[in-house]
This record gives C-alpha cells, structure tokens and sequence, in this order.
C-alpha cells in the first residue's frame, strides 16, 4: 500500500470509531462518561492529522496521527480496568464505597456522583466492552500510522 492509502485506512479507522461513539450516543441513547469523552479526543487529532498529511509531505503528520490512535488506546485500557475493577478510576465518575462515611458524607457525594458512571460496562461484544474494543482497534490504527510514517 502507499502512504496516502495507509494514512486513509488510519485517520478513515479513527474516524468510523468516532462516528459509532456518536452513534451509540445519538441513535442509541447510550450517554457517554467521562473516559469516553476522553477517548475520543484523540481520535479527532488523528484524523485531523491524516487530512493534513494528505495535505502536506514528511514524517511529521503520520507521527501525529499514530500518536493519537496510541493514545485513545492507552486511554481505552485504563477505561477497561476501571470497568474491570482492576484499579480505581477518576473520583468524579466512579464508586469509591461509603464504608466510614457520615450520612451527610454519603449524600454529598451522592449529589455529586456523575450520571454516567466510569466503572460500569453499558455495552459489550463477545465481553468486551467499548472501552477495550477502542483500544485493540485504536493500537492496530497506531501500526497502520507507523508503516505510513515508515514510508514518508
């Protein structure tokens, strides 16, 4: 493949993935959290970085756009230990328990708690949650903007 199919095939990747996030938000009513949100600026860097890659020679835009699919995909792992309850995530989006906690405690961070919570998986395909399906086809984006800045 050339450069410009690969960086097509790349930024056209992270691009489909950003068009199902607002799809499931839009047409299946499925709010994102806070990690989603986070996952899909990344995304929005590298097709940006593709369209000026097409625009422009050199390495410097297909290096931008891998590291924005490395990126969400980084952010996609973190976001499926969260849901996992392998680590703890963003106090401002997921449970942190209320053992020890006042009643008042209790109510304000009840108040307080999100919507949309981090730690709970509203989707998933063959167990996998979004947040992981980001991220082992955000990686597979990032090899794909590593073999056009190769050719570059």
């Amino acid at each position: 493949m050339t450069r410009n199919n690969l960086i097509i095939l790349a930024a056209g990747g992270s691009l489909a993935l950003l068009l199902g996030a607002f799809a499931f938000q839009y047409l299946g009513g499925m709010a994102p959290c806070k990690l989603c949100i986070w996952q899909r600026w990344p995304h929005g860097v590298a097709v940006a970085a593709g369209l000026l890659a097409l625009m422009m020679r050199g390495k410097f835009w297909p290096l931008v756009g891998m590291l924005g699919a490395a990126t969400t995909g980084a952010i996609g792992i973190y976001h499926t230990g969260v849901e996992r309850r392998w680590w703890e995530g963003p106090t401002s989006c997921t449970s942190s328990g209320t053992s020890g906690m006042s009643a008042d405690d209790l109510l304000e961070q009840i108040m307080a708690a999100p919507l949309i919570r981090c730690d709970e998986v509203p989707w998933e395909l063959f167990t996998l949650s979004m947040a992981t399906w980001n991220a082992i086809i955000s990686f597979g984006l990032a090899a794909i903007w590593l073999m056009a800045w190769k050719r570059s």
